[in-house]
């Protein structure tokens, strides 16, 4: 009898919990509704109640607390002011950490410390942050989770702070100068990882065949992106400013040379700075060039031992680095750059013929490199004088620049307007259909000569 007794009051409680747990799922509903259908109405006021309710009594409920959460307290922010926005912040930082604990498949560690630096920055003085504090967010997301740092203006906030903590004598222009090759190869690899990404697309396309509707959307994502990263690139850049002279960095690194001359990356860093402010013609140059070669012989090392040989006039002994630089390099996303570094070594010394199958070369290695176009265009355009038989035939080339031209702003987004603006300068320049009338050629093919050695074809008129 007693235990059936005990059996009965067992059964009481669990259906007395049931009844609970249905009670709970029930107005965890009803509250998930009202909040949901405010929020798709943008009546975030009202929808915050149940939001809340939802939050404290049932976090696990359903993923959607966390989505319209975001969205709800983002508003709260907005529209306030005082002591009560920095607690809006705060807790948007709060609902981002109970995110990942509760829906680890939505959010990431990195995620978040990614959101968390960029509402740091972005609410700044309401948060009354220093440059090291909003630095430090972005240096604990760099360091924790660097495949998490995708964010364009994130990077260059995060160089731009250790700028203005510089211009506060706070850190040594040394630090500016890691933090700035930190940034510029992290933004590198995000282009590289777009610019794979595009490739296929652009090739498609530039075999004729259309893009259907998922991939012409990725297409104009990831050419945003990279017009993203382009222009972070430049303001990094500009930022830096003087500080990159080579009043500068010619005296930085006879200091720090003994300490540094083994360490392949300090040596790369010290030596692609002093080529890329021109600061060559001293011969600490010299130094560092030998010394990185020394210490990591590669596809890097032995171009600028190239470019050494030949402002020294060594051209013969100079060529065989340009050679091995490229065969050594095996990457084609980097090969391919190293391709647009030789086209434009080769075409600063008049050699456009050579220079011209180096920006082929790069263009093969990545198809949405448009600026390879643009060089070659440029070496047209500058050679029509000089190639060309007769007065026609030497404007007839500004059509083959022109053509060259238009297939940049094909392949690179960011280049369409540029490119589109070049080609109507050269097509300008190229035989009219008063010209062609008077020629009496329409249709013809023309042989241009000298390095060139293209034909081009007369428009009918």
């Amino acid at each position: 009898m007693m235990k059936t007794r005990f059996t009965l009051l067992l059964l009481a409680l669990f259906m007395g919990f049931n009844v609970g747990f249905a009670q709970q799922d029930e107005e965890c509903m009803l509250n998930l509704t009202i909040m949901s259908d405010y929020a798709k109405s943008k009546k975030y006021d009202e929808a915050y109640e149940p939001f809340m309710k939802l939050r404290n009594k049932c976090p696990k409920f359903n993923y959607a607390i966390y989505f319209y959460g975001d969205r709800i307290l983002k508003d709260k922010i907005e529209r306030a002011s005082g002591a009560e926005k920095v607690n809006y912040i705060n807790d948007l930082m709060k609902l981002w950490d109970e995110g990942l604990a509760n829906f680890p498949d939505k959010f990431t560690a990195g995620g978040n410390l990614q959101d968390k630096a960029m509402l740091k920055l972005d609410y700044k003085d309401a948060l009354r942050l220093s440059n090291k504090q909003v630095y430090d967010a972005f240096d604990e997301l760099y360091k924790k989770s660097p495949e998490s740092f995708t964010n364009p203006k994130g990077l260059y906030a995060y160089f731009s702070s250790i700028v203005d903590m510089h211009d506060a004598k706070e850190v040594e222009v040394q630090d500016v100068f890691n933090k700035y090759d930190d940034v510029t190869d992290k933004i590198g690899q995000e282009i590289d990882n777009y610019t794979e990404k595009l490739n296929p697309l652009v090739e498609k396309e530039e075999a004729g065949q259309e893009l259907d509707k998922k991939e012409a959307q990725y297409k104009r994502q990831y050419e945003s992106y990279l017009e993203a990263y382009d222009k972070i690139s430049g303001s990094i850049d500009s930022k830096l400013g003087i500080l990159a002279n080579c009043e500068v960095l010619i005296p930085l690194y006879k200091r720090d040379f003994d300490k540094f001359k083994t360490d392949a990356v300090w040596l790369k860093r010290a030596v692609s700075r002093m080529y890329n402010k021109e600061c060559t013609d001293d011969p600490l140059y010299t130094e560092l060039v030998k010394a990185y070669d020394e210490s990591s012989p590669s596809a890097d090392t032995k171009f600028f031992v190239y470019n050494l040989l030949m402002k020294q006039g060594k051209e013969r002994e100079a060529k065989p680095y340009l050679d091995q630089s490229y065969d050594l390099e095996k990457d084609p996303l980097k090969k391919s750059k190293l391709a647009m570094r030789f086209g434009k070594s080769l075409r600063a010394q008049g050699n456009f013929g050579a220079a011209r199958n180096y920006f082929q070369k790069s263009v093969e290695l990545n198809p949405s490199n448009g600026r390879a176009h643009i060089e070659i265009a440029q070496m047209y355009a500058a050679s029509a004088n000089n190639c060309g038989d007769t007065t026609f035939n030497k404007r007839a080339v500004f059509w083959l620049a022109a053509a060259e031209a238009r297939k940049a702003g094909r392949v690179d987004a960011n280049l369409r307007s540029y490119a589109e603006g070049l080609a109507a300068n050269y097509e300008g320049k190229a035989p009219q259909k008063s010209d062609i009338f008077t020629e009496g050629n329409s249709g013809e093919t023309i042989r241009i000569g000298c390095w060139i050695g293209l034909s081009v074809t007369v428009p009918k008129i």
